[in-house]
């Protein structure tokens, strides 16, 4: 049969790819061809079994009409399927009902059938049948005596077994096709559905990386801004410094911000600038000096994976710049320490806080548990016992996840 395309587009194979209905609507064309097809070989295959059967009605223009009915109304079959199912059966009962030969006039109630069952009509597929064999019993061992051809004699039993084994042949299949049908439709939605959330999962690794980047680099901007403004008129040398910073922090940002939107771009290709890693932990502590802030580092970071490195490096990153933007302290202090399972990373600064959003942003936290626990780590976030602010990571050192396959 030569099935079309689902409306928007798809596979006709329906054996490889699908079925060519997906019970959203109707499919986009006519299945004339089949049609066709069918209704040349019923003729056709039906004037055959006449020449074997010289005891029934030879074919006439009332049995052509008949097959081509039961046939053309294969046209409607995924249209209207109930119809389609019981209008095959009534044309094969009048077919049988009148002596002509058996052949071919089953198919298109096969077919009909067929597609009331994948269709999810089951149950007036099943009912189509059913009439079917018993009114071919009635014609059979019954209204032979009164029907064509004259002198007629009771079907034997063996051949009543064999319409009914075809009937149920004919049902099995089409439940068989049902069911392998429902299956192509789950497994659709579910790839639609895990498309949806690798894009929006990938979303919100981008929206981490610029938050963590953009707010980084233009929390140091700032402060060199205020710098360089107090100082311009008493101290221009100082006040080049902080220009200088400024130049140096907008330039790095703009690098990166321009290597995740390259990913963006190209998603398949590897990216043109490796990811920044605690191996570039003095840059942060450099950066966060020329913004006022001294830091202090503890420990020596351990040989990490690609995921595991970036988050650690953006929690610490993160971490000092809510210490520069919402601490009146000009000190902190980053502790490394790594176990045979997990890397603790622990920065803390003597407070007060400045704002009410002492530990920083809801943003900048909620980016940080997300890393952590991509990689089935955790981040702890709040005010010291003794005053200041404490943030505690721990991320495993040996992770499959994710972020560690990007």
């Amino acid at each position: 049969m030569d099935e079309q395309p689902v409306r928007g587009g798809g596979p006709p194979r329906w054996w490889r790819h699908g079925p060519p209905w997906d019970g959203v609507g109707a499919p986009a064309r006519w299945p004339w061809r089949s049609t066709l097809l069918v209704t040349v070989f019923v003729l056709v295959g039906s004037s055959f079994a006449g020449h074997g059967q010289p005891d029934r009605v030879p074919l006439d223009p009332y049995a052509r009409v008949l097959l081509i009915v039961g046939s053309v109304l294969l046209l409607w079959r995924h249209r209207y399927p109930v119809g389609v199912a019981f209008g095959t059966v009534l044309a094969a009962v009048l077919y049988f009902g009148a002596g002509y030969p058996y052949g071919p006039v089953f198919l298109p109630v096969a077919l009909g059938c067929f597609g009331a069952v994948v269709a999810g009509r089951r149950w007036a597929a099943w009912t189509a049948l059913g009439a079917l064999w018993a009114s071919h019993l009635l014609i059979a061992h019954w209204l032979y005596r009164w029907l064509p051809p004259h002198h007629d004699h009771a079907m034997p039993w063996g051949r009543e077994l064999a319409v009914a084994t075809w009937l149920v042949a004919v049902a099995a299949i089409s439940e068989l096709a049902r069911t392998r049908r429902d299956q192509w439709v789950r497994d659709r939605a579910e790839r639609a559905q895990a498309a949806r959330r690798r894009a929006d999962e990938e979303r919100l690794r981008m929206a981490r990386e610029l938050h963590d980047v953009l707010a980084h680099s233009i929390s140091v901007i700032n402060v060199q801004a205020g710098v360089g403004l107090a100082l311009l008129d008493s101290d221009p040398e100082q006040a080049r410094t902080a220009l200088t910073t400024i130049k140096a922090a907008s330039k790095e940002a703009l690098g990166e911000v321009r290597q995740v939107l390259d990913s963006l771009r190209t998603p398949g290709d590897a990216p043109r600038a490796p990811a920044p890693g605690l191996d570039r932990l003095p840059e942060l502590v450099q950066q966060a000096a020329s913004a006022g802030l001294t830091v202090e580092v503890e420990g020596t970071p351990p040989r990490l994976p690609p995921g595991t490195d970036l988050a650690a490096f953006r929690v610490v990153q993160e971490a000092l710049t809510n210490v520069v933007r919402h601490s009146g302290s000009r000190h902190a202090r980053v502790h490394v320490e790594h176990g045979p399972r997990e890397l603790r990373l622990r920065v803390d600064d003597d407070g007060p806080a400045t704002g009410a959003e002492a530990g920083g942003s809801g943003n900048g936290l909620a980016g940080m548990r997300e890393r952590a626990a991509a990689l089935g780590g955790t981040i702890e976030a709040g005010p010291r016992p003794d005053g200041g602010f404490r943030v505690l990571a721990v991320l495993p050192l040996k992770v499959t996840s994710k972020e560690d396959d990007r």
